[in-house]
């Protein structure tokens, strides 16, 4: 026969309050190698939800807010290199676009090559 430990909330009080050591106690608990989150989750007496959403809690505030960067190298096809394909020339227009809104729901939208006597 097993025996069971019990807690007996005596308080007005219907829920336990953790302390911020007690559940980074427990969250770094589910980072050791070989352990089980249900284990350590039913010898705190909460549920396992409730051990993964302080996780979560806990791991974005003390993970960084900078993005992490990947290397990238850019290889340029030499004049020499043989496999190299031709270099394509493309000639870009830069168009940029107004929209002036008049009212009434109407809208007019000018592209950058308009006359400009014409729109005034």
């Amino acid at each position: 026969m097993t025996k069971h430990q019990i807690e007996m909330v005596t308080s007005a009080e219907r829920r336990r309050r953790w302390s911020r050591d007690e559940k980074e106690r427990l969250v770094a608990a589910t980072f050791e190698p070989g352990t089980r989150v249900s284990e350590i989750a039913r010898s705190a007496g909460i549920p396992v939800s409730q051990l993964f959403r302080w996780r979560k809690q806990i791991c974005q505030i003390s993970a960084p807010s900078v993005p992490q960067l990947v290397p990238v190298e850019v290889a340029l096809p030499g004049p020499a290199s043989p496999t190299a394909p031709p270099p394509v020339s493309r000639s870009r227009k830069k168009v940029s676009l107004v929209t002036i809104e008049l009212g009434g729901g109407r809208r007019l939208r000018i592209e950058s090559d308009v006359d400009t006597e014409a729109l005034s």
